[in-house]
């Protein structure tokens, strides 16, 4: 994926898309990397078996930028192998300082990978799906706001935001950290918004632009299938485990 505008691949109509939507999976382990990739492959697994066109992982893909660089590779080659496109949104434990593990690693050179804030900008159009995808990347561990000034949507027939950060339901969260509030929302011309930091799953805001946390796998054990047509459809879809069976079935 390329300069951010693929025109390489030509534009194809089509009536709907599905968006695979995960985060927070949180890949640290220096002493479990086998566990950290089962849950990385789990999420591939069940985005491709739901038959998603393009899953986006909305930050905290990494714990933190210490991460070996064996751990990056193997995270590289499973990402390469899945054959998915996906769209990662570095968030505040991942962030984009000089040591992120997007700046050591390869995953910046996968082809079918794309690191908003390293291979494009802030905006990445995929013309095969007709979909604009932007967001925000941490640039460093500091506050900052996810949505603050977000771009007129563009020529393709659908848009998503992508944004790191947690949702202000009411005076008791203005304390926190990377905020995100209602009225940056309502500024959005997006038809739904891929969250990420909160480890569950749920919705927020006044309900007019769908906007989710996908939670992370451990907890939520569900990625988030957005279906963009006419209308937007969003459900949660359980994890498949390792052998293929859907994760409590």
């Amino acid at each position: 994926m390329a300069d951010g505008t693929r025109a390489n691949e030509d534009s194809v109509q089509r009536e709907a898309i599905l968006v695979a939507h995960s985060s927070d999976l949180h890949l640290a382990s220096d002493y479990h990397a086998e566990a950290d990739l089962l849950r990385l492959q789990r999420v591939l697994d069940t985005a491709r078996a739901e038959g998603a066109d393009v899953l986006v992982l909305a930050g905290d893909i990494f714990d933190h930028n210490r991460v070996k660089l064996g751990l990056i590779d193997a995270v590289a080659r499973a990402l390469h192998d899945s054959g998915l496109p996906v769209v990662i949104l570095p968030g505040n434990h991942d962030c984009l300082a000089p040591d992120s593990v997007y700046r050591r690693g390869g995953l910046g050179e996968v082809p079918n990978v794309e690191v908003l804030g390293i291979t494009v900008h802030e905006t990445l159009a995929l013309p095969a799906l007709d979909l604009q995808i932007w967001g925000r990347a941490h640039p460093d561990h500091v506050n900052m706001a996810p949505l603050r000034d977000p771009p007129p949507r563009g020529p393709q027939r659908w848009s998503i935001a992508v944004a790191h950060g947690h949702w202000v339901a009411g005076p008791q969260d203005h304390h926190r950290s990377w905020l995100i509030h209602q009225e940056e929302i309502d500024r959005l011309q997006a038809d739904y918004l891929a969250l990420g930091h909160w480890d569950l799953a749920t919705p927020v805001g006044d309900g007019r632009l769908p906007a989710y946390y996908s939670g992370s796998p451990d907890l939520s054990k569900t990625i988030n299938l957005v279906r963009l047509s006419d209308t937007v459809e969003v459900r949660r879809r359980p994890l498949l485990e390792p052998n293929g069976a859907k994760h409590g079935a």
